[in-house]
């Protein structure tokens, strides 16, 4: 019972600093992401200066609004690659799922009726007779007018050649 007790708070105690160094991982990401966003933009992004006269300074809101519309090429580029990539990984999920094929659960036999049957599905008010045989059409049976003798045979090799012209020329 010790030893089990000993394992859980080890267990534990491993878990915990698991958690710990991943945190500190995150902190230490969180720390580099902001230093980098700094180099960038002191890189791509002067500050800018707004000594100089009025051409100067048209000249640099001409540069900007060139960069502005550069970025929003490149961002419409990257959404549309984006979209694209996005349209085929749905196109791929249902792929997999037409392949995989929808498992259809195991269903149980249940033994009912008819009347049961019908009662369930159309309600309680309904009363459905289920003498399906009242309903059905009443076929007369054809009585072959002559009884061929079964010891002439040539008179039956002669019929069924008239059956076999008869099926040849349809």
């Amino acid at each position: 019972m010790s030893e089990k007790k000993m394992n859980s708070s080890r267990r534990h105690h491993l878990k915990s600093l698991i958690l710990s160094i991943g945190a500190g991982w995150l902190e230490q990401e969180k720390k580099d992401l902001v230093v980098a966003k700094a180099a960038y933009m002191s890189e791509n992004c002067p500050a800018p200066s707004m000594s100089g006269d009025q051409a100067a300074l048209m000249e640099a809101c001409k540069k900007l609004h060139a960069l502005i519309d550069k970025v929003d090429e490149e961002r419409y580029d990257l959404e549309s690659k984006v979209g694209k990539a996005d349209k085929e990984i749905q196109d791929l999920k249902i792929k997999v799922v037409d392949l995989a094929g929808v498992k259809k659960p195991a269903l149980k036999r249940v033994r009912l009726s008819a009347d049961a049957m019908l009662k369930a599905l159309l309600g309680s008010k309904h009363t459905v007779n289920m003498d399906l045989r009242a309903n059905l059409k009443q076929v007369k049976k054809e009585v072959k007018e002559e009884a061929i003798d079964a010891g002439d045979w040539r008179k039956n090799v002669e019929d069924k050649a008239d059956r076999k012209k008869m099926f040849e020329t349809t």
